[in-house]
């Protein structure tokens, strides 16, 4: 009799493979002795882990035939689709270990500003105000497409960036990722291949796994995606979609060029290929930089965005700029998943700050503040032989390479020990090529005990 753990071990194997439906009902499994080569175990222990499947229903067996899937509701986890992670560089866990983190722990790693660089005394103006807004701001339902108002602002803030997008042509939703679901939900089907760079922003992998979506990475480059991988990634792998950040590119800080982009556009369109093009840090750039969107006019790009990096990232609300007809199809996908648009009490409060002269001279500040903090940040890392890829343009984010070949995982694991969140390269990338990289927020790198553990923490690693 096989011993239970390399039983367990292949019993384990099936249910992740069905879980994250690899296997669906009515597939039929390996054979035994497949099985057993695959896991390197005897085909007795592969023959009993099956008949113990069969026992729980999970799987039956045909005379003759075989072992297939059992047509019984199976739980979906996306801890259990793609590759196994090590927990410092899985996209899931770096998430919530962000969110979850106490508020008084540097937070390096994270991704988003402090909480006293926001504009808090607009907002409490907002919700003051909000108190005499109509009662249906305050009882009712969102509209299906979001508030008119809002969207107007949008269109208006599109406009000075190069887009031209009729309010129409704009759907608010529940978030900027809410966003990105509600295009996957759209456009793709389990097991269709979706593009991305490499390295991407990690939540991007996260949600195409959750979609179940095959994952193609392309390497990222100072002035954009390589374009001969681009191009070869197509020819081979037949993308639906490329999702990517144009603009102060989320962990790398480059912005496309203008050559670059218009070759990406014109095999987007050899391909009949889809861009979502991500333009939430848009507003931290000092003039704009090339836009697909904006060069595509919204005729294959699709564009989104929200407010959580600049306004708040507890008002939720993101927007979608697109196709008129995609966004009738999205706006009904949006009644059928969440009955409404975003919360009017939400639409309102962002209308109100947005429209307030001062939301213009907080970015500026912002971008201000934040040219000082990216240099201050710069030269402390460097001191510690820590350089940075690329000179972003703008935003809050440095991606750097430690020193020596310094394994970024390893150097974050010990480092949450010491309350010190930081963000390894490697959870940025598809293919686990960044090893030695590390993404910084430079605007949560101003208490020095940051700069003083990774001291410490590189030193006892280069040992």
């Amino acid at each position: 009799m096989a011993s239970p753990s390399r039983r367990m071990q292949v019993v384990s194997d099936i249910q992740r493979r069905i879980t994250s439906r690899a296997l669906v009902a009515g597939d039929k499994l390996p054979s035994i002795r497949g099985c057993a080569a695959r896991l390197g175990v005897s085909p007795s222990t592969v023959a009993e882990a099956y008949d113990q499947l069969a026992a729980e229903g999970v799987i039956f067996a045909r005379r003759g035939a075989g072992f297939y899937v059992a047509d019984k509701p199976q739980p979906f986890a996306v801890s259990d689709t793609g590759p196994q992670l090590a927990r410092e560089v899985d996209p899931l866990w770096v998430t919530r270990q962000s969110i979850d983190s106490r508020k008084d722990v540097p937070m390096p790693g994270c991704g988003w500003l402090p909480d006293d660089w926001m504009p808090v005394s607009a907002l409490r103006r907002a919700m003051r105000s909000l108190a005499a807004a109509p009662s249906a701001v305050l009882t009712t339902y969102g509209s299906a497409k979001g508030e008119a108002g809002l969207r107007r602002h949008i269109a208006r803030r599109l406009f000075d960036q190069g887009l031209e997008a009729e309010p129409d042509r704009i759907l608010l939703t529940g978030s900027g990722s809410q966003a990105l679901d509600l295009i996957c939900r759209l456009l793709l089907r389990p097991g269709d291949a979706v593009l991305v760079d490499d390295p991407c922003y990690f939540n991007f992998q996260a949600l195409l796994r959750a979609h179940q979506i095959r994952i193609v990475s392309v390497p990222y480059t100072p002035s954009g995606p390589e374009l001969g991988a681009f191009e070869a990634a197509l020819a081979e792998h037949r993308p639906r979609l490329y999702l990517t950040n144009s603009a102060l590119h989320n962990p790398t800080g480059a912005t496309i060029s203008a050559a670059v982009a218009h070759r990406v556009l014109a095999l987007a369109a050899a391909h009949d290929l889809t861009i979502v093009e991500d333009d939430i840090f848009a507003e931290f750039e000092p003039d704009v930089s090339p836009r697909l969107a904006a060069l595509d006019g919204l005729e294959r790009v699709v564009r989104i965005g929200s407010f959580s990096k600049t306004l708040s990232a507890s008002l939720r609300c993101g927007y979608i700029a697109a196709r008129g007809d995609w966004i009738e199809a999205l706006t009904d996908l949006q009644v059928a998943v969440n009955f409404s648009g975003p919360s009017p009490m939400v639409a309102e409060l962002l209308c109100t700050v947005l429209n307030e002269g001062g939301y213009r001279r907080h970015v500026e500040a912002l971008r201000d503040r934040l040219g000082r903090c990216r240099a201050d940040a710069e030269s402390r890392l460097l001191d510690l032989g820590i350089r940075p890829w690329v000179r972003p343009r703008g935003g809050f984010y440095l991606w750097c390479e430690l020193p020596g070949g310094a394994d970024a995982a390893d150097i974050a694991r010990s480092a949450l020990q010491e309350g010190l969140v930081l963000a390894p390269g490697n959870v940025f990338s598809v293919t686990q090529s960044k090893p030695s990289f590390m993404r910084f927020n430079v605007s949560q790198m101003t208490d020095p005990s940051c700069c003083r553990i990774l001291g410490r923490l590189l030193g006892a690693a280069a040992g």
